[in-house]
């Protein structure tokens, strides 16, 4: 290894070896994945998904659920964007399987 293939290792005013910072990494961006209501999908079957999929407690599961409910929509979870992805689809898939209508969307954090 030659002198310029070496890290350079600064000395602080005391005469001590002091390596240089670390470059700061980035953060990856974050989505919510949003559940949706509908009139048909039975709300134990939402708490369900809630609870498989999202690995909330039942109580946990039972509030979104109710918010999506009455609000029209919730965030079941916020995640990085291929996992984000892979929940709605896993999720969909899920609820066409069992005849429901129940759609789940991403969108930005």
């Amino acid at each position: 290894m030659t002198d310029t293939d070496r890290p350079k290792i600064g000395r602080d005013e005391g005469g001590t070896a002091v390596a240089p910072d670390k470059p700061k990494t980035k953060k990856p961006p974050l989505y919510k994945v949003v559940m949706h209501n509908d009139d048909y999908t039975p709300m134990e079957f939402v708490v369900e998904v809630l609870m498989t999929y999202f690995t909330h407690d039942r109580d946990k599961a039972v509030q979104i659920m109710l918010t999506v409910h009455t609000r029209g929509k919730a965030v079941a979870g916020t995640y990085t964007a291929q996992i984000a992805e892979t929940k709605v689809q896993m999720v969909n898939d899920h609820a066409r399987a069992h005849q429901h209508p129940l759609l789940c969307t991403m969108e930005e954090a």
